[in-house]
Parts: structure tokens; C-alpha cells; sequence
């Protein structure tokens, strides 16, 4: 697989993984008053999205770095 192409994926999974956070937010705020345990379950998975985009965000700018580095050779 290419850097592009590798990029282009990661971006996907990034797009894809912030819209399911944002749903799991609203989730949240929809809950009103519910059972504590399962809110805070909700609110421990969006934590742990969060951290996953995080690091593939990361992933991300090794990946632009590459490129250009592949660009300008």
C-alpha cells in the first residue's frame, strides 16, 4: 500500500471515529437521568475513542511527514 493510499484511509477511519464520538456524545447529553453505571460506561468509551483518534491522528502526521519527505526526494 502507498503513503497516499495509507493516508487516504487514515483520514477515513478519523472521519468515521469522530462522528461516532460525536453520536456517543450526544448520546450522553440525550441520557437525562439514567443509570450512573451505564452513563459512565458511555462516557468511558467515548474517552477511550478519543484517545484512539488521538493517537491516530498521530499516525496521521508521521504519515504527511513520510510523504513529503517521499515528494521531495
Amino acid at each position: 500500500m502507498s503513503t497516499k493510499d495509507e493516508l487516504r484511509r487514515l483520514d477515513e477511519d478519523l472521519a468515521r471515529l469522530r462522528a461516532e464520538n460525536h453520536d456517543i456524545r450526544e448520546q450522553i447529553r440525550d441520557m437525562g437521568a439514567t443509570d450512573q453505571i451505564e452513563k459512565a460506561a458511555v462516557i468511558s468509551q467515548a474517552d477511550e475513542q478519543v484517545e484512539l483518534i488521538a493517537e491516530l491522528e498521530r499516525r496521521r502526521d508521521r504519515l504527511v511527514a513520510r510523504l513529503e519527505e517521499e515528494e521531495s526526494a
